[in-house]
């Protein structure tokens, strides 16, 4: 069932992206060339309680679909970071909150036909401000804070439609009913 890799080169890269072109050899002899795989360093998102029970999204620009959305927050994981520290990180900078608790929920793949990365999600809970946003020059984030019973309501009529933060929030969910 596995290919075989023959050749493989890098056709870009930057600090986001590395585009690779394989040339596979199928089990039955066919051979594939060039396949494209895209590697991404991975992300983590979260389902980011407070302390008084609200969820916390970031309203965001996103230039791929050119549309303005709530999502989880969320981040990538910089090399020689562990998801777990990633995430701690990326909620301060995101929220500017803390959280009691992050637990880990699961690890999807994007697209496992031609990306390379993972996708950490995690569930917060316990959260509290005690900081001003710290964003990259790219991000125009506004946090908004919805109420639990309005925020499951959001994901049952599809208004968040990412879909790693749609599996992470389900993910998160069923976490929580567990603790």
């Amino acid at each position: 069932m596995n290919w075989k890799i023959i050749n493989s080169k890098t056709v870009f890269k930057d600090q986001w992206i590395n585009v690779r072109s394989d040339e596979c050899e199928l089990p039955n002899g066919q051979i594939i060339q060039p396949y494209y795989l895209l590697e991404y360093p991975d992300f983590v998102n979260a389902l980011a309680i407070t302390n008084d029970n609200k969820i916390i999204l970031n309203r965001e620009y996103r230039h791929g679909t050119q549309t303005t959305k709530l999502e989880l927050p969320s981040g990538t994981v910089d090399k020689g970071e562990t998801p777990q520290n990633a995430m701690k990180r990326e909620l301060l900078e995101e929220t500017g909150y803390v959280f009691e608790k992050i637990i880990f929920t699961a690890k999807v793949s994007p697209n496992p036909a031609n990306h390379t990365n993972f996708a950490h999600s995690f569930l917060a809970i316990g959260g509290t401000k005690i900081a001003e946003q710290k964003l990259d020059i790219s991000e125009l984030i506004e946090n908004v804070l919805v109420p639990m019973e309005e925020f499951k309501r959001m994901l049952e009529n599809n208004e968040l439609d990412n879909a790693m933060h749609v599996a992470s929030a389900y993910y998160g969910l069923k976490k929580l009913n567990e603790i």
